[in-house]
């Protein structure tokens, strides 16, 4: 079976200057997707992905206890360190190289704050829409290691039972790669599969488009997806149904 290798005309792209924004003096957080007081109806979500935030968090900075329902929501620490309460008598701290899990289902209330009274936080948090309504609420966290995400992609959650990962309720795999500078990473999109890829980090080169920190692409068939290293960063990819 020959693979097609994706080319630049099968990308949807969306720079990183495109998104919405909220500054609120502690909060700096750039929203991929429709989010709070942002809205634009061309971008609200892609396929079961809701929300993509872009998050720093000044020091001893936070979100107070809120809550959320029937939803997953998945976060990514690129910087810093983050605590963690929550309803369920979870009191965490999410350091670089951990991801958590929220399954939000019938209901969870939680609070995030910056642990440090010196440094931001930076991370990506995400939503993805559950496969059904009503699930019971479930916490994970779990550290990932970099040499496993080494010019390479590492799964971080997935609702199709991928080893290693923390399970979500979706269909939906959500992957993580470190590439260096002239590195290179592959990825076999499956036919019948779509791709988000956001660029966390650094800048990489895909079908000859360079992308940099803050954008994003989508492609909407299956094939060969080659990243290059143009400077050392770090890419997140969701592989959706």
């Amino acid at each position: 079976m020959t693979t097609t290798t994706i080319q630049s005309n099968d990308l949807t792209i969306r720079r990183g200057d495109e998104r919405g924004r909220t500054r609120i003096g502690w909060l700096d957080s750039a929203h991929s997707f429709s989010f709070g007081n942002y809205y634009d109806p061309a971008n609200t979500h892609y396929r079961s992905l809701r929300v993509i935030n872009d998050d720093y968090i000044a020091p001893a900075a936070g979100f107070g206890e809120h809550g959320h329902d029937n939803m997953e929501i998945i976060s990514w620490l690129l910087e810093g360190v983050l605590k963690h309460g929550d309803s369920l008598n979870n009191q965490r701290e999410l350091t670089v190289g951990e991801a958590q899990v929220m399954s939000a289902g019938t209901g969870i209330r939680h609070s995030e704050f910056n642990a440090s009274k010196a440094e931001r936080v930076h991370l990506l948090q995400v939503w993805i829409a559950p496969d059904a309504k009503g699930h019971t609420p479930r916490y994970d966290q779990r550290r990932f290691e970099a040499a496993d995400r080494a010019n390479r992609f590492q799964a971080i959650a997935s609702g199709r039972g991928v080893e290693g990962a923390m399970p979500i309720h979706q269909d939906a795999d959500v992957l993580v790669a470190d590439i260096a500078a002239d590195g290179e990473v592959g990825y076999e999109l499956a036919e019948g599969r779509h791709a988000y890829l956001h660029v966390a980090t650094g800048k990489v080169e895909l079908a000859g488009v360079e992308l940099s920190a803050g954008d994003a692409v989508t492609i909407d068939h299956g094939g060969s997806i080659v990243l290059r290293g143009v400077e050392q960063g770090q890419v997140m990819l969701f592989d959706l149904a």
